[in-house]
């Protein structure tokens, strides 16, 4: 699959948030957007269970599987067993700053080591045919100069690397926890277009703090692409519109009761296959943040679908709490 127009516009991998019923659930709201899992190291895959760390339904493609690892071989044989299974992009994580992932050498901490990851690169793209990509920071600790950032961005584009997705704030690799890395470094949106105007011939997409499809617009002005990382998992329906202004999809876009019909079949099957409600729910409680009854939604699902024997009607009535508010605020 050429995935190249899909990455106009991508959901960012997201520990804990975007699985493979979160993504299954952004599918529905957007066709066109390309989607990446949560981050899966290497050592999982060589050693755990893959069909759990690596299945996903084949309506989410585009799909990107996202590896942390520093060890070429590693890494290039867990590449070979993503492509193998049918991801349509392998995505190597240096932007991570948690002192879990530092402490096994890869994530942000592999921005002082660009040699190191040039090799990785070349060593996936040796047993690949799909893209080698790369998510990064624009800087750590005191290694933050443009100049950093460029003999980075050179060494492994050198190696083969031309799609960079950079998340436009430094990371501090200590005395900041992970939340507080997605927050506290200020955002350098500029510095990500320099590279861009550096680098004409790489693809340069540009993640953090972007909540708004205008924002989006705004960016596609200097770089390639956009990536939307929490505001698509705590306000989905964002993106309702993002196929028809980015991807020249004129469908009609679908309401979000629309959507929460369409995904009660797939809950079905996940619970007939022995998942819990809760593992899909959670997934929803963004949909209708903004709206009238957004509250009620959050409260009848976090009340209710972690109990035993759970099924789709605790959506269903979720999803009528919000119409009794609707009707409710449009009578008063």
């Amino acid at each position: 699959m050429d995935i190249t127009k899909n990455r106009t516009f991508s959901v960012a991998p997201m520990m804990d948030c975007t699985d493979r019923h979160a993504r299954y659930f952004l599918r529905l709201i957007t066709r066109r957007a390309l989607l990446y899992t949560e981050m899966v190291t290497t050592g999982s895959i060589i050693h755990g269970d893959r069909d759990y760390l690596l299945g996903y339904d084949d309506f989410e493609h585009p799909v990107a599987l996202q590896l942390g690892g520093s060890d070429p071989k590693d890494l290039a044989t867990c590449a070979k067993i993503g492509q193998d299974r049918g991801y349509d992009e392998i995505n190597l994580n240096i932007g991570c700053p948690s002192d879990r992932v530092q402490s096994g050498r890869f994530g942000a901490c592999l921005m002082a080591e660009p040699s190191l990851v040039s090799d990785c690169v070349v060593a996936m793209r040796d047993k690949v045919s799909v893209p080698v990509t790369v998510k990064t920071r624009i800087g750590i600790d005191e290694r933050d100069s443009y100049e950093a950032l460029c003999e980075f961005v050179e060494t492994v584009a050198g190696g083969g690397c031309d799609v960079f997705i950079f998340h436009a704030r430094k990371a501090w690799l200590q005395g900041l926890s992970p939340k507080q890395n997605r927050e506290v470094p200020p955002l350098n949106y500029n510095l990500v277009y320099q590279i861009k105007r550096e680098f004409p011939q790489l693809h340069v997409s540009i993640n953090g703090g972007i909540k708004s499809l205008d924002e989006v617009a705004e960016h596609l002005r200097y770089v390639d692409g956009v990536m939307v990382g929490r505001e698509a998992y705590s306000n989905p329906y964002f993106m309702a519109d993002v196929d028809g202004r980015f991807g020249g999809d004129d469908r009609c876009v679908a309401t979000r009761h629309e959507i929460l019909e369409e995904y009660l079949p797939y809950v079905e099957l996940q619970l007939a296959q022995g998942r819990r409600l809760n593992q899909m729910a959670r997934h929803l409680v963004g949909l209708f943040q903004g709206q009238p009854g957004a509250r009620a939604w959050r409260r009848y699902i976090s009340e209710h679908a972690h109990r035993p024997g759970a099924d789709v009607s605790v959506l269903q009535i979720a999803g009528e709490c919000v119409n009794r508010r609707v009707l409710h605020s449009e009578n008063v």
